[in-house]
């Protein structure tokens, strides 16, 4: 039976600063290095063997996944990086502090674009410094595939083709680890555990944890768990 083991990013400098992060690419704090390599850490302790890893093409998450591998003493392991893994992007809110635009916009309508599952925030101009048509890493992504904004709901169209054309496929013949990110790894939850649009909001994946995940052949959930049961959140029930 396979396993997954799913790895948020360790704590980015945007994090830190409470700024909408979406698809910018900053980097690890000191506090998110020292997460990643606990997340291998903790993966070494469980002598689960992995085979194939995945990531986004954002440096929080490769550097992530990089880390977490090095301290398991498994750098030599197949990597795969797709666009499709990033975070959900935010659009016109990319950037900003979070309590300040509470205050411009008030709590409920930012609540309503963080927590909602189909309302996105508004798009991000095409031509601004921080769209992904401006970033060369995209510029083999199809023009009218790269975000202005998304909810958690388009985060998951995105995700959903790359799980069922790699990383599906990869689960049949061993045991995977993604490095990731917050939204994106919801969306593979979603899928996996069933959710419905209400369930899956009251999902939230702490930065640096593995959530390990045990599969049955037709990967379906046996259990999950947090590694790191200190700084677990609550999980949704196996269906």
């Amino acid at each position: 039976m396979p396993k997954l083991a799913l790895i948020r990013h360790g704590q980015s400098q945007w994090n830190l600063e409470n700024r909408f992060t979406g698809w910018v690419d900053v980097n690890l704090t000191e506090e998110g290095e020292k997460q990643a390599t606990k997340s291998g850490e903790l993966l070494k302790a469980t002598g689960i063997e992995f085979s194939q890893a995945f990531t986004s093409f954002q440096t929080r998450a490769i550097r992530t996944l990089w880390l977490a591998l090095t301290a398991m003493g498994r750098c030599y392991l197949p990597e795969t990086k797709s666009w499709r893994l990033n975070e959900r992007h935010y659009g016109g809110l990319t950037g900003l502090d979070k309590t300040e635009t509470a205050k411009k916009h008030g709590d409920e309508q930012v609540r309503i674009w963080r927590r909602s599952y189909d309302i996105a925030p508004p798009p991000l101009a095409k031509d601004d410094p921080n769209h992904p048509s401006q970033d060369l890493r995209y510029k083999d992504v199809p023009a009218n595939e790269l975000p202005d904004t998304e909810s958690l709901k388009t985060t998951l169209e995105r995700v959903t083709p790359f799980w069922e054309s790699d990383i599906a496929p990869a689960l049949k013949g061993g045991n995977v680890v993604i490095a990731a990110h917050g939204n994106s790894l919801r969306a593979i939850v979603k899928n996996l555990f069933g959710l419905d649009e209400e369930e899956i909001m009251k999902v939230e994946i702490p930065t640096g944890n593995p959530l390990l995940i045990d599969l049955d052949d037709n990967l379906k959930p046996i259990s999950a768990k947090y590694l790191d049961e200190a700084r677990a959140n609550p999980l949704p029930a196996i269906k």
